[in-house]
């Protein structure tokens, strides 16, 4: 991870595209659970955002994912949601088994809805901006 970040070493990232109503809705969705706080949150359209995917040999332009970065690894689609949802742990965690479904199959449906994501749940004009104590775990509040 780079230097200049301000994140414990061991905590994951996730990255999501800051424009897009369903991506908004996942990280909110993750906010409220993550009650031990260990996930810290970049748009993909943000200079942290582009630099993480420069840094993991991911696409820094229309990368049309969730990113989840973790130490040395990076999981994108299908894998970064189970893997969230592994942290997240409980309920969520039930999640965990379909990495066993090839991850064809599972990013197959990744894309199905990823590809109709603004169509079905539209598009801000920017980025989320976050508010309160979730503040302080956005590693850029001024995304592009």
């Amino acid at each position: 991870m780079s230097a200049n970040l301000e994140v414990p070493a061991d905590a994951p990232i996730l990255l999501f595209d800051g424009v897009c109503n369903l991506c908004n809705g996942f990280v909110q969705f993750v906010v409220p659970r993550d009650t031990e706080e260990q996930f810290y949150f970049a748009s993909l359209q943000s200079d942290v955002g582009k630099a993480l995917c420069a840094e993991y040999g991911l696409p820094t332009d229309e990368l049309e994912s969730v990113v989840l970065i973790e130490g040395d690894e990076s999981y994108v689609k299908s894998g970064a949601i189970i893997r969230t949802a592994r942290h997240l742990g409980g309920i969520y965690a039930l999640l965990s088994p379909f990495r066993f479904v090839p991850r064809p199959v599972r990013d197959w449906a990744y894309d199905f809805v990823a590809n109709r994501r603004y169509r079905w749940f539209g598009k801000k004009e920017q980025c989320m901006m976050p508010t309160g104590d979730v503040q302080s775990r956005f590693l850029e509040r001024t995304d592009s």
